[in-house]
């Protein structure tokens, strides 16, 4: 019997029951410890930016709790991300919810110092807004604006030139306005609110998406970033709310989850330098089916990067 909860080894599948265990995610080792690590994975429980139901704070232990059925060789890849990739779970991100002015630093501290080494990080939220110090750490390390790759219902380039404010809709707004993502080489995909100045970023709006296909999407995505260093973001809203009722802002006609998934299968080209998982709220879930979509999400994210390593 091993006598340490403790993996062992950064890489491989030791086989676990799903239902018991220690909950990181993928079943990864648990540590601040990035040496040797291609992929770290953090949580980032903040919600004090939502516009309508909070509970996002929540996300990151939902996805992790789904996620541990996925410890094994995954669908269509034949491999599993821990067989090509060096990953592990840094746990959650310390954010003094009584301290709204220290939050930005706070998450763009943790970040800083988990890719430092080199790896790349992988978030879990939490609210969108973890985006925004998320880029700011990865934009220092790369010393140029990155490209956007933004799978959401909502564009989140809403104007927005209050300093402090703390808004999941208007991030991108602030991103762009700082130089953190170069619009002309960022898409957007599954977007379905209204917003009258999308200030330069493609949109591959849902309905776009469902009349076009995937095959048509990925050509776009691939024509307007290139091989720009990018930041993947996703919104688990940019599912329809028949694939993910546990979230804060729902909005019908959105993107399935087969059409999602195939979407990020086809991203293996990028240059994807960051990436995250954002907005589960699992008070409004039902059978834990968002928590399921977000772990498979960010799964598929892994063994997209595995992909590219191969």
């Amino acid at each position: 019997m091993p006598t340490e909860l403790q993996r062992a080894a950064l890489r491989g599948h030791d086989p676990e029951a799903p239902y018991a265990g220690v909950l990181s995610f993928l079943r990864r080792r648990y540590t601040r410890d990035t040496t040797g690590a291609d992929v770290v994975v953090c949580g980032f429980p903040l919600d004090l930016a939502t516009t309508f139901r909070p509970g996002a704070r929540l996300g990151p232990a939902a996805i992790r709790a789904a996620s541990v059925q996925l410890n094994e060789r995954l669908w269509p890849w034949g491999f599993g991300p821990g067989e090509h990739l060096a990953v592990v779970d840094a746990g959650d991100c310390a954010i003094d919810h009584h301290r709204p002015s220290t939050i930005v630093e706070s998450i763009t501290a943790q970040a800083r110092t988990l890719i430092a080494g080199g790896a790349t990080l992988l978030g879990l939220g939490g609210d969108h807004f973890i985006t925004y110090p998320l880029l700011r750490a990865h934009v220092e390390k790369h010393g140029r604006p990155l490209a956007l790759v933004h799978f959401d219902a909502h564009t989140d380039t809403w104007a927005d030139d209050a300093p402090d404010s703390l808004n999941h809709g208007t991030m991108f707004y602030k991103a762009v306005k700082q130089g953190l993502i170069d619009p002309q080489r960022s898409v957007q995909i599954g977007i379905r609110t209204w917003n009258d100045d999308t200030l330069g970023l493609t949109v591959l709006g849902a309905d776009w998406v469902h009349q076009h296909g995937v095959a048509a999407v990925l050509q776009r995505v691939r024509e307007v970033v290139g091989g720009h260093p990018a930041y993947l973001s996703f919104d688990i809203d940019c599912l329809d709310p028949a694939f993910a009722p546990g979230t804060g802002t729902p909005v019908p006609g959105g993107l399935s989850s087969a059409q999602a998934l195939q979407i990020l299968r086809g991203l293996v080209p990028l240059n994807i330098v960051g990436m995250d998982v954002v907005e589960v709220a699992p008070a409004y879930d039902h059978a834990e089916i968002t928590a399921l979509a977000a772990a498979h999400v960010a799964a598929e994210m892994l063994c997209v990067q595995a992909a590219r390593r191969r």
